[in-house]
């Protein structure tokens, strides 16, 4: 049996998309290991917009395990928006996060939430040897590295959608409001205090991945022009460095004419040229373009998310008792 630990609340939260042939059994783990650590608890369960399913499960599960809530978002938002919703929602002191497939074992949160005690804030749970494909695990790298430009190089490398962190952290983005969401940006804007351990990770028991090599490169732009100048910085530099090679060709056209009487001939010679530097140019203007479609959506003051129901019955023994 677990021992109790420091930790006097928690609240875990799991995003469902497509999970209906997994979530009653997340929950059962999930009740087995907290009631074994005999802390105060709840299960936020968040519906994003799943096709199957998935809301009727979170129903039925609500129903058998008071503890648990449910969520229905009227959209599919992301696994990051859900993430947000759910943050939000939560009541207790400590947050753990996982997802829905099982391949996160709820019986290593005791380990993750001993780590959290030693003074750290966030607290990753790092695959001991992650359950993918091939692709998805380049795109998985490609994300890490993406997250380089708003976290640091070893925090980034870490990084797990199985994480522990204290709820205060949470006030440091309690106003953010854009549809493009990186739970572990916004952390790092409440703190600096994290750490990482290897966990288990299993294999999936049912469906399929809903996170493709496609999505996963999508989310790594999405965080490299949301949350970091770095693509901007990018761009000053080509532009920097293509200036002095036509500064270059500039002398050596003078040169040669000094020299020999002669200029280059030749318009192959020219037109690769003025090829290379409209590329530049266009890639500079790219960038600045996606900045700016940004900037046009936040200014639209679009939700992350938007909630059609939720089950809550703490809240409704809360409402009982004061009408009583």
């Amino acid at each position: 049996m677990p021992k109790r630990l420091s930790t006097q609340s928690l609240s875990v939260i799991v995003p469902a998309y497509k999970s209906e042939q997994t979530i009653s059994e997340l929950v059962r783990r999930i009740t087995l290991v907290l009631n074994a650590l005999a802390i105060p608890y709840e299960i936020i369960l968040i519906n994003d917009g799943s096709p199957d399913k998935s809301w009727d499960v979170i129903q039925e599960t609500a129903a058998l395990y008071p503890k648990v809530r449910g969520i229905d978002l009227m959209r599919n938002c992301g696994q990051h928006n859900a993430l947000l919703c759910g943050i939000r929602a939560a009541r207790y002191e400590v947050i753990v996060t996982m997802d829905d497939d099982l391949q996160h074992p709820p019986e290593e949160i005791p380990k993750l939430l001993e780590k959290l005690a030693e003074g750290y804030d966030v607290v990753y749970g790092t695959p001991l040897q992650e359950q993918h494909g091939f692709w998805r695990d380049i795109a998985s790298r490609v994300t890490k590295l993406a997250l380089q430009g708003s976290m640091s190089a070893e925090t980034a490398r870490h990084v797990s959608a199985f994480r522990v962190f204290r709820t205060q952290v949470r006030d440091a983005f309690a106003t953010y409001q854009s549809p493009f969401v990186s739970i572990d940006v916004l952390l790092t804007w409440g703190t600096t205090r994290f750490a990482a351990i290897a966990v288990r990770h299993d294999p999936r028991t049912a469906g399929a991945s809903n996170y493709t090599v496609r999505t996963l490169i999508i989310h790594a732009l999405n965080m490299m022009t949301g949350f970091s100048t770095r693509p901007l910085q990018l761009a000053s530099m080509i532009g920097f460095a293509f200036t002095l090679f036509g500064l270059a060709v500039l002398l050596y056209v003078i040169g040669r004419y000094l020299v020999s009487g002669r200029s280059v001939p030749g318009f192959p010679f020219l037109a690769s040229l003025i090829a290379i530097f409209s590329g530049a140019q266009l890639f500079a203007l790219g960038i600045i373009g996606e900045y700016l479609a940004r900037m046009h959506f936040r200014m639209m003051e679009r939700p992350p998310y938007t909630v059609r129901e939720h089950i809550d019955k703490f809240a409704e023994s809360d409402s009982r008792s004061v009408a009583d």
